[in-house]
């Protein structure tokens, strides 16, 4: 006679293979094939769990609104490149520049212009300081966003010049992601400082699931911008925090991060504005229509059609670099930060220079890195000795053997410093920098930003910074490197199959 505990029994085998035969079903399908297999081994050791995960992280997409709005976005950016004219950017270049750019219109919208000049900032404290000079000249309008912006003090002066700009008619317009910035000290104070200075602000990505805002929590817009007035901007990796981030471990390891940005003058300045427009479109329906002395909101998605000129403004020019700004991330199909990466990779004939704080590749970046040293061309990557998030750490670490044996050149920059910069050069005309990390959450997860250069001065300006790097990073060797213990090879091993639960 059948009792209760053997139809419970029953119950769960039939669930536990359910689970299983579906998991194979619907798992896979439009995934890459490594986060499919590293999803479907979570779920066979551990159904329940596994399943659980797969349901609150499992889609690395934007909810459907958030996914038409950037839609919208996407296709009327297309179209005003489509009105740029190619023969001022487009003559000179090489046929597979002009191919890269083609592409990332096609699947980021925005144009390559020419005319923009562009100084590096490698200074941390220095940086913040150029950007409170440029928010102090301000006379229009001012656009912050920052994967973490906190009021500390290193950043007291320019929460400072933000309010003295409020105090002259400026509008200021701020944006920081919800929870990287909700995580840090001084989050309640910051906000505190904005609505008391009469800054408009709003949240990035909000987790809000009672005001209907909600989606995979580990989403993040990843983005670190600043424009003022149209006339300059700053795009990189530094967020707006005291270099120790204000975290005890990081100040009792004394931890301080490294940074590079670039301060951007010329028509350039204006696609970099787009994609802050953008964004502040997504987050609160409103259009930012930039007048003479202000800045208007419009509410409606019918207003979009009306920013073409301020988007794609054709100011004066200002040096001799092409610019091209790539926003990728979660809204957009197809990893496109990801191919344009792979894209210069391939394209390299003398060099490539990499430098990614976080650096978890999948296959195809790891074929085409060492492919290219194969067929003769150098290449140079920059990682921390130290790291500050052990996972990411140990996995990036299980890809140094090979990378090694391939002959990549892996320079480790010295501790207490976290190289949190993020660019990479090929050759002696073509360099990327933003706030994209070469790794699968870059990729997939976070809504990031990046600009692609064509000019051999702003490369020179490049290598020097690498230059400085080398000078004082340690070279790791593959005889060094086999020497690591087991116990350091099973943690890296581990932390790279978790590495691909996308």
């Amino acid at each position: 006679m059948f009792t209760g505990a053997w139809w419970w029994a029953t119950a769960l085998v039939v669930l536990d293979l359910a689970i299983r035969v579906l998991a194979v079903i619907f798992v896979p399908r439009n995934r890459r094939p490594t986060s499919g297999m590293a999803w479907l081994l979570a779920i066979f050791l551990i159904p329940y769990f596994g399943v659980i995960a797969f349901l609150l992280i499992g889609s690395p997409k934007l909810p459907r609104k958030r996914r038409e709005v950037q839609e919208e976005i996407n296709t009327f950016m297309r179209a005003v490149s489509a009105e740029e004219r190619h023969d001022e950017t487009h003559g000179n270049n090489p046929a597979w520049f002009n191919s890269l750019v083609e592409m990332n219109t096609r699947y980021g919208g925005m144009p390559l212009l020419a005319g923009n000049s562009g100084r590096l900032l490698g200074d941390y404290e220095q940086t913040i300081q150029a950007m409170t000079d440029a928010v102090e000249s301000a006379g229009d309008y001012v656009h912050v966003q920052f994967y973490i912006l906190s009021l500390d003090a290193a950043t007291a002066g320019f929460f400072d010049a933000l309010e003295r700009a409020i105090g002259r008619g400026v509008r200021v317009n701020v944006m920081l992601d919800h929870w990287a910035s909700r995580g840090k000290a001084h989050h309640a104070a910051t906000k505190a400082r904005l609505d008391a200075m009469g800054a408009h602000w709003t949240l990035m990505l909000p987790l809000q699931p009672l005001k209907g805002k909600f989606q995979r929590p580990d989403l993040r817009n990843h983005r670190k911008i600043l424009v003022v007035d149209g006339t300059v901007g700053y795009m990189g990796s530094l967020n707006m925090i005291s270099r120790d981030y204000n975290v005890k471990k990081n100040i009792k390891r004394g931890l301080k991060w490294k940074e590079l940005v670039v301060e951007l003058r010329g028509p350039g300045v204006a696609t970099l504005d787009a994609v802050f427009i953008s964004d502040w479109y997504s987050e609160t329906g409103e259009v930012i229509l930039e007048g003479v002395r202000r800045a208007e909101l419009v509410a409606g998605g019918d207003s979009l059609g009306r920013l073409s000129g301020a988007l794609i403004d054709h100011r004066a020019e200002f040096g001799t670099m092409l610019t091209q700004v790539v926003p990728s991330g979660p809204g957009f199909e197809r990893e496109n930060n990801l191919r344009l990466f792979l894209g210069l990779i391939h394209a390299a004939q003398r060099r490539i220079v990499i430098t990614s704080p976080y650096f978890v590749p999948d296959e195809s970046l790891m074929y085409a890195i060492t492919s290219a040293v194969a067929r003769g061309v150098p290449v140079d990557l920059f990682v921390s000795e130290v790291g500050d998030q052990a996972l990411v750490y140990h996995a990036q670490r299980s890809y140094y053997e090979e990378l090694l044996r391939a002959g990549v050149r892996i320079y480790l920059y010295p501790a207490p410093y976290i190289l949190h910069a993020k660019h990479f050069t090929i050759d002696d005309e073509t360099a990327l920098i933003g706030s994209s990390n070469m790794d699968m959450r870059s990729f997939g997860l976070n809504m990031e930003v990046s600009m692609l250069v064509r000019d051999a001065g702003f490369v020179a300006q490049m290598r020097d910074v690498e230059d400085e790097y080398r000078e004082v990073s340690r070279l790791l060797t593959l005889e060094e490197w086999l020497r690591q213990p087991l116990r350091s090879t099973v943690l890296d091993n581990l932390a790279r199959l978790t590495s691909a639960l996308q």
